[in-house]
């Protein structure tokens, strides 16, 4: 799968983000990075801290080991999962 790559024990997420979406969920790729979409709107970081809780309970850590590296006011997005504990099913990300 396109849209991840590990540096040392980190997995960073290449993101485009859908917000406003009907159920937050892990949507497949859109390019080369993957498509999540997330219920809340993009007003005033609601969408980034919305995405930072999603994906520190879908990867099981807590919610200070995940942070978003760049694209804080765009639907492309990196974020970096500092040791995930898990891997959401479907994603076939494997360790590098």
């Amino acid at each position: 799968m396109d849209g991840y790559r590990w540096d040392g024990e980190d997995l960073v997420l290449a993101v485009h983000l859908q917000p406003k979406a009907s159920k937050d969920e892990f949507a497949g790729l859109h390019g080369d990075r993957l498509k999540i979409r997330l219920t809340a709107p993009p007003v005033e970081g609601k969408a980034n801290a919305h995405l930072m809780a999603f994906l520190a309970k879908a990867f099981g850590v807590p919610k200070n080991q995940v942070s978003l590296e760049s694209g804080e006011l765009n639907r492309q997005k990196r974020v970096r999962i500092a040791r995930p504990q898990r891997f959401p099913e479907g994603l076939q990300i494997t360790r590098g």
